[in-house]
């Protein structure tokens, strides 16, 4: 019998890390400062250390090279991604992970980073180095359904939110245009869905708007699914 011969790889992880920012869906990138791809957009992410875990390993890597406190931060596993073909320094094989959060601050490149800024995702996803475009798209695709699925929507806001600002999390992530009567509706008649706050956001211009904050629910039932709420 010819002798088997086991596959040497190292692990990574990688982070998508998803935030609604001026009315568009915006992803966390850097810049890379070393080879291979340097000075390519690329996610954040490195290599596992020895004894660490794979969360750990993901909070620290959007640690040092964003600033950003992966604790703070809705993280969920996304997929792995193991192509033979994925990373030119040898067989890397990486967990990604998904990221999602509120309008975040300015982050401060770091480590391997040479820069680290917001950008959008249908303008940088094209760009990025290795296999990022694929796991970004996954990515995407995967908050998309949450959104229908789970309660998910709420982790994009703030603390407490308007009704308006909720659909815009909708409309910016499904990329598509909500009726404002019928999404309210959904949403109101959604068990544990939202819960309204007692107090009013008053605007320069126009009436008050009610708020409301994240309810106990963490799944949709039933969902709110993409076509049933478009205009």
């Amino acid at each position: 019998m010819p002798e088997r011969v086991h596959e040497t790889l190292r692990l990574a992880v990688d982070l998508v890390i998803l935030t609604v920012r001026e009315r568009s869906l915006q992803m966390l990138v850097i810049e890379r400062a070393n080879k291979p791809f340097q000075g390519r957009p690329a996610l954040p992410g490195g290599f596992l250390r020895s004894g660490e875990d794979l969360r750990a390993a993901a909070e620290r890597e959007l640690a040092e090279e964003t600033g950003l406190d992966g604790g703070a931060l809705h993280l969920e596993q996304l997929a792995t991604y193991g192509a033979p073909e994925r990373d030119p320094r040898g067989r890397v094989v990486s967990v990604a992970y998904l990221a999602i959060a509120p309008d975040l601050p300015i982050p401060t490149a770091g480590s391997d980073a040479a820069a680290a800024a917001w950008a959008p995702v249908d303008q940088v996803i094209g760009d990025l180095a290795f296999d990022h475009p694929r796991i970004t798209q996954d990515a995407v695709d995967q908050a998309r359904t949450r959104l229908e699925l789970t309660t998910l929507a709420t982790v994009f806001c703030g603390t407490t939110f308007t009704m308006a600002e909720l659909r815009t999390v909708y409309e910016v992530v499904w990329g598509s245009s909500l009726d404002q009567r019928n999404f309210s509706r959904k949403v109101l008649h959604t068990a544990g869905f939202v819960e309204p706050t007692g107090e009013q956001r008053v605007a320069d211009i126009g009436r008050p708007a009610a708020l409301y904050r994240r309810g106990k629910a963490k799944i949709l039932t039933p969902p709110i699914l993409r076509g049933d709420s478009a205009r």
